[in-house]
């Protein structure tokens, strides 16, 4: 058993296949794997003040799930610690003050409960903010694990100073 060949001659399988394997072992790929103790973790803060609600979340998943590094590897926990200042003062578009929903139920049957951002904000400043940053992380395991790298406060001031993190813009 054969096949033809690019110049145009007939060549045994078993020579192919192993023509095939050589090239595939000159460019093959391995899956990166970091050690925890490898890893270098940094903090950074990010002022969430007149920022857009998505736009702050979008870029705090990204860094918590270490997406800025090139040692990214989907199911390690290498990302950076964030910390996010003025989550009470996050903007949003349009009329989502009024008309955006959040939902959750009590477990209890008709025990649907929903509240505005509006007023999710006033119960509860960080509320809005933490919850799409938790959206945009995966929903297992590693996800609950980076959610724990972020530490989000409604005011100017955090207790993490010595961490020394650095400022990240948006």
């Amino acid at each position: 058993m054969g096949v033809w060949s690019t110049h145009n001659e007939w060549l045994p399988v078993h020579l192919l296949c192993r023509a095939v394997c050589q090239v595939i072992e000159e460019f093959e790929m391995n899956t990166i794997f970091v050690k925890p103790r490898d890893v270098e973790r940094k903090w950074f803060v990010i002022d969430a003040e007149g920022k857009s609600l998505g736009r702050v979340a979008a870029k705090v998943a990204y860094v918590l799930r270490g997406k800025h590094k090139p040692i990214y590897t989907p199911h390690q926990e290498i990302g950076d610690y964030v910390i996010v200042l003025n989550a009470g003062k996050v903007a949003v578009t349009g009329r989502k003050r009024q008309q955006k929903l959040y939902y959750h139920h009590s477990g209890y049957l008709g025990g649907m409960k929903t509240e505005t951002f509006e007023k999710a904000i006033q119960r509860k400043p960080t509320f809005p903010l933490e919850k799409a940053i938790r959206g945009m992380l995966p929903g297992n395991r590693l996800g609950r694990k980076l959610f724990n790298n972020v530490k989000v406060y409604a005011g100017e001031t955090h207790p993490h100073a010595a961490q020394q993190p650095e400022v990240m813009d948006i």
